[in-house]
Parts: C-alpha cells; structure tokens; sequence
C-alpha cells in the first residue's frame, strides 16, 4: 500500500459561490478526497491535514514557513511515500519553489489546484487532485524535487509560472530542462523578510526604489524590461540601493527567455550588474522573490541559489 499526505491550504479548488456570487475556500480536504471517489487506485492511501482554508494571494511568508514545516514533519515519518498539496494558484509557484529550496528527501512534494470552483459544473479540481496523487505515487517521480501537476502537466518547481488566468493548463515552464537545480539548503524561517517587487516601464522613475529602501526593505526584486532593463532614473536608484548593501534582482516582465543583464546605459543591465545588482536567469519576480528572502533569511551568497 502507497502512503500519501494530503495537506490542504485553500485556494480555488476549495471554493464554492456564495450567495453574492463570489468565491470564497469552504471546501475541507476530507471533502476534496471524497470527491475523488473510485478515480484513486486502491493500492493508494490518502491521510488528509487541513493546514489552512486561504486564497493564495493572501499567503504570507508567515504562512509559507507553516507549510514548509508541515512537509518536512511529515516526511519525517518513514511510512509516507509522497506528499501533495492543494493551494491556490496564484502563488503556487512561489510555494512550490519555497519547498523545493529546502527539499532534500528523494520522495515527491507535489502541489495542485484548480482554475474553477468546486461547485463548477465542470471543475478541474477532481482531475488535478487525482493527477497529482497518482503523481506522487509514482515510483518515477522519487528525486524529482518538488513538482506541479496541473491541467494535465507535470512541473518542476523551479522556474513555474501561471501563463493564463483561466484557461486550465495554467501553468508552463520558463525554466529550461538542462538548468540545474541546485543542493537543497537547511531550513530558515522566512517570515519578518522584507523584500518587494517593483515594476519598470519605459522611462521610470526612482521613486519607487527610494520609498522601498526608506520603507525598510532588505532586498528588492525589479520587474525589469526586455532582458532586465529599466529607465535611467530608476536604474540610479537600484545602483544606489545596491551600492548601499541592499541586494537586488532583476527579472523581466516577458513571458519567457532568459535575463541576460546584457546593456549599457544608467538602466541598462550590464551597468546595473557592474554595480551590484543580480540577474534572475529563466525565473520570474515572484520566484526571485522567495529565493531573494532565503539568501537574506539564510545568509547565503544569492549567486548560489538563483
């Protein structure tokens, strides 16, 4: 008999309607399970733990270190042969790397969703959760890491990124297959870690950059242009801020493809990488976030992580 925990923390695929209309996490992870029914080999056993009832968007670093201390609690019990977990999607790839980073157990963590409600007439869910089971059970999937199953896909953690609001294989890859995934790291608390996202567009300012910096912040991840560039005013700022010993990652904004820190220019990403500043690779702001609050959280070189 395979062994698997099913850790619940909310999300879409936990929401039904209410009398508004609006979505709101209702569902417990024993009702989820059920909806699954005869869909789940026999030879599978399915312990559920409601962690939380949230949507995604309001998980906070507190809350992250909550799940990640859950996980490792349970794979601390040689019987578990794998872990899934239900989460809302728009953060599930900031989870899903958070727990990849400090996953250092051969069995799998697999985390799953929905794009529709549990009360949809035709809801994903039961389909995810099933995939994802299965998924973990699935002998082949040791050593994997952690990993995304979703409308079908199976997604390594690192380098996940939801690419569409609603359609149901919301999830793609920006990650090529080859890049390495690098050791896992010990744990550390994440919570208390400051470190905002701020957007460029063409031509912006500083501002930003300086009210983060004055608001406290210990590392700042920009949401860059093309391959990491920004306007000139808030290229100064992200050099004064890195010079100043606040770390600072530049991702981009494009879809896919690789930031390659590549320009000349006050916001361009070479100088902006002669200054001090990192450039994400293949992931996005809110992956480089979470990696960006475990080097700062840990003490780590973030060269070594990204």
């Amino acid at each position: 008999m395979t062994r698997i925990m099913l850790l619940t923390t909310g999300g879409t695929i936990a929401t039904t309607a209410d009398d508004s209309g609006a979505l709101v996490p209702t569902i417990s992870g024993r009702e989820l399970l059920a909806s699954a029914g005869a869909a789940l080999p026999e030879d599978i056993s399915v312990t559920v733990r409601d962690l939380t009832r949230l949507d995604s968007s309001a998980i906070t670093l507190s809350e992250l270190d909550g799940i990640i201390a859950a996980v490792h609690a349970d794979l601390a019990d040689p019987d578990v042969d794998g872990i899934v977990i239900t989460h809302g999607t728009d953060s599930m790839e900031e989870t899903a790397i958070a727990l990849d980073i400090f996953h250092d157990d051969d069995r799998p963590v697999v985390l799953t969703g929905a794009q529709r409600s549990f009360d949809h007439p035709s809801s994903d869910g039961v389909g995810n959760l099933v995939d994802a089971i299965r998924l973990a059970a699935d002998p082949l999937s040791r050593r994997q890491g952690v990993l995304i199953a979703f409308g079908g896909w199976t997604i390594p953690a690192r380098g996940a990124s939801k690419r569409h609001t609603s359609e149901l294989d919301a999830f793609i890859s920006t990650t090529p297959r080859e890049d390495r995934r690098p050791p896992a790291l010990p744990v550390v608390p994440l919570a208390g870690t400051v470190v905002p996202i701020v957007t460029a567009w063409p031509g912006s300012g500083r501002e930003l950059i300086d009210a983060a910096v004055t608001a406290g912040a210990q590392g700042i991840v920009v949401e860059a242009l093309g391959s990491g560039n920004m306007g000139p005013e808030m290229g100064e700022g992200v050099a004064a801020a890195a010079e100043s010993g606040i770390p600072v990652v530049i991702t981009t904004r494009v879809p896919a493809g690789e930031v390659a820190l590549a320009y000349g220019g006050a916001g361009g990403g070479a100088t902006l990488a002669s200054r001090g500043a990192h450039g994400s690779g293949f992931l996005r702001a809110g992956q480089s976030r979470i990696i960006l609050a475990v080097a700062l959280a840990g003490g780590y070189p973030i060269a070594e992580i990204l």
